[in-house]
């Protein structure tokens, strides 16, 4: 008879069967790249996953998608199948009036999340654009939904990315809504900042690789309003612009404005 302990070796994982079908071009292929060695693991999972939990999320987590600058990962009224996690790379989410004119609803960064609008009503609400040639993991949803019945950390994990996508369109109400255009635009630059730095980057010299359009697309602002105002900035000595680079100088300052 085998012991405790090697009758937990000898254990087969778990299968993780598909409750909801995958896209085709999302089907499983051969694994690039593991969530148990990823550098950014620790942003995009839990920190108290075990060695068997990793490789359970390995065999759910086996295919990447690559997206070239200006290409769709999704369009609204895509059938939802899966979630993304961005490997590498960055991209805006865009929501199209009917009278055509776009609405940029958010800009996602490495080890963010993409695709959690379509859990609501089986459909993605708005488009998400590479804005460089970038990299996905692919997340099928049915296969987390099982591994969160088992995983209690994942289940909790996947509680706070649905909360914080509560919290960031919360934010971006309090941002359209009550901020002059100078605390729009140093809140911006802050928030991204912030969000560089729980990734291990620079919080004060960085890349913006949306444009200054559609800075102002998510600001609620004209293109001329946010050059003006990154102009206020630089002459002030709050920050250093040089095309799309970016250095926070005063984040302090900043920070009062």
């Amino acid at each position: 008879m085998l012991s405790n302990a090697d009758a937990a070796t000898a254990a087969p994982l778990r299968p993780i069967f598909p409750l909801h079908p995958v896209a085709p071009e999302d089907q499983p292929k051969r694994a690039t790249s593991r969530c148990s060695s990823c550098a950014m693991r620790a942003v995009c999972m839990p920190q108290n996953l075990t060695a068997e939990d990793f490789a359970r999320v390995d065999a759910m987590i086996c295919t990447t998608r690559h997206v070239k600058r200006g290409d769709a990962l999704y369009r609204a009224g895509d059938t939802f199948h899966s979630i993304y996690a961005v490997r590498t790379g960055s991209f805006k989410t865009v929501m199209v009036h009917r009278d055509g004119n776009e609405q940029v609803t958010g800009f996602q960064i490495v080890g963010e999340s993409l695709g959690l609008d379509g859990v609501h009503e089986g459909r993605h609400n708005g488009d998400a654009i590479a804005l460089e040639d970038s990299t996905v993991c692919v997340i099928p949803f049915g296969q987390l939904e099982q591994l969160c019945r088992d995983m209690r950390p994942m289940q909790h994990h996947v509680y706070q990315m649905m909360s914080g996508e509560i919290v960031r369109e919360s934010s971006l109400m309090l941002l359209l809504g009550t901020m002059t255009a100078e605390q729009r635009v140093a809140a911006f630059l802050l928030n991204l900042s912030k969000r560089f730095r729980m990734r291990g980057y620079s919080s004060a010299e960085f890349v913006l690789r949306m444009t200054r359009e559609e800075i102002g697309g998510y600001l609620g602002m004209k293109l001329e309003t946010v050059s003006r105002m990154l102009s206020t900035f630089q002459r002030k000595g709050m920050v250093a612009a040089q095309g799309k680079q970016i250095r926070i100088v005063d984040s302090e300052s900043l920070a009062r404005i």
